[in-house]
């Protein structure tokens, strides 16, 4: 109910993103009830039935992150004053933001099946039975799966957002340095020491001293080495037949059109561009700070640097799924024929779209809620007499040396992923 109230009264920016959430979440579950529409239509294609459900994974992770980045620029799920001392501390408010996004998801699933049912010609309307030979509308469709499978993204987007906006206890790595003992400060007396009386007691051990971070930047030399095995496991599996266009997801490697080398090199290549992300960001914040900066290349190096984290791992997810995007459209490129049949079918372009829809909007959502972090240190800048051409300076420049590293980048990756199954 709570979470209901929050929503009802939150900004239309964010009531706009649980929107997005929503949308986003009836799309995965329109592809997951024609899964299994097809599953149930066709018995015995248990090979084709199983490619389709794993293919839906793909925009099912898309959305939990989609969901989780949305939940933590939600400001009504920030600890406040107020809140914590109506019992809502950082724990509850973590549950608090799993509830939301988990009545979000839910609403987009219901959709789903309702539109569903009306395009199969179960349900009566305007649309009804309008897609009813491509969504297997001559089948029953079991109840039981259908809500099992609905029920899914909701349960798997509340769990994430638990973990990721649950507060990390951090009070051991940070131990503060005892205060003096005043029996200390008496022992001594303008410089002379006191004697002392009896045994001395054994000086306290020195408390450890605060633990250091973790540098942004120490998961590039692991994105780098994952790539490296991502593209030498493609390489050496990757000697095969052209695609077969009839297939649903045809991959060169494989007897059967798909392979399970190739997939893997392939989502290793794309896991260590998310791994690296973070350590490119920061990189590209130290170069844009090197030598004798002027103000705006200084500015915006340190905020590269300090907003790697925040930034960095969406940025990766985006160049991953762009580097599978480019890689996807050159190696379907020669088998697609106008007058042919499709390499990629409605519904797999649906997914697709799905899928960069969401890691774009979880890019975009990541870089509002850095901006929104350094509002405290735009209004400084600017009671400074820092002018505000100078921080939209600085925005652009940010923006450009993020775009010129990481699109070459991407593209390199892309063709060296479609280099082994192109000849």
């Amino acid at each position: 109910m709570l979470s209901l109230r929050l929503a009802r009264g939150a900004h239309p920016l964010v009531l706009l993103r649980r929107l997005l959430v929503a949308a986003a979440a009836a799309g995965v579950g329109f592809l997951l009830l024609c899964t299994l529409g097809y599953a149930a239509a066709h018995p015995k294609s248990t090979g084709q039935s199983l490619v389709r459900l794993v293919w839906c994974a793909v925009p099912l992770a898309a959305v939990v992150q989609f969901a989780v980045a949305v939940a933590r620029t939600d400001p009504a799920t920030r600890p406040r004053d107020g809140l914590d001392a109506a019992g809502l501390g950082p724990v509850r408010l973590s549950v608090l933001a799993a509830a939301s996004t988990a009545i979000s998801c839910t609403l987009g699933s219901g959709f789903a099946l309702l539109l569903y049912k009306v395009l199969r010609g179960d349900i009566g309307g305007p649309l009804s039975g309008s897609a009813r030979r491509l969504l297997d509308g001559q089948v029953h469709l079991p109840w039981g799966a259908a809500l099992t499978l609905l029920g899914l993204l909701p349960a798997l987007a509340a769990g994430a957002c638990v973990l990721a906006l649950h507060p990390r206890r951090e009070a051991a790595a940070r131990v503060q340095q005892p205060a003096v003992e005043p029996s200390e400060g008496a022992e001594e007396v303008e410089g002379a020491e006191a004697p002392s009386e009896g045994p001395q007691a054994p000086s306290p051990a020195p408390a450890p001293g605060p633990v250091q971070p973790r540098p942004v930047y120490a998961g590039l030399p692991w994105g780098i080495a994952i790539i490296a095995v991502g593209l030498a496991l493609e390489a050496y599996v990757g000697h095969g037949p052209a695609p077969d266009p009839d297939r649903l997801i045809s991959l060169p490697g494989g007897t059967d059109g798909t392979s399970p080398g190739v997939l893997g090199g392939w989502l290793l290549a794309s896991l260590g561009l998310v791994l690296a992300g973070p350590g490119l960001t920061h990189w590209c914040g130290v170069l844009l700070a090197a030598g004798r900066p002027g103000a705006v290349r200084l500015l915006a190096g340190r905020i590269l640097q300090d907003a790697a984290t925040r930034i960095g791992r969406p940025l990766g997810v985006l160049c991953a799924v762009a580097s599978g995007a480019l890689a996807a459209a050159e190696l379907y490129g020669a088998a697609w024929d106008s007058s042919g049949p499709r390499p990629f079918g409605p519904l797999t372009g649906l997914g697709a779209a799905l899928v960069m829809a969401c890691v774009t909007a979880t890019a975009i959502t990541a870089a509002l809620d850095s901006r929104q972090n350094r509002t405290g240190t735009t209004a400084a800048l600017q009671r400074l007499g820092i002018p505000a051409s100078m921080l939209r300076g600085a925005a652009i420049l940010r923006t450009g040396v993020l775009l010129a590293v990481l699109t070459p980048l991407t593209w390199a990756i892309a063709e060296l992923v479609t280099l082994p199954m192109s000849r």
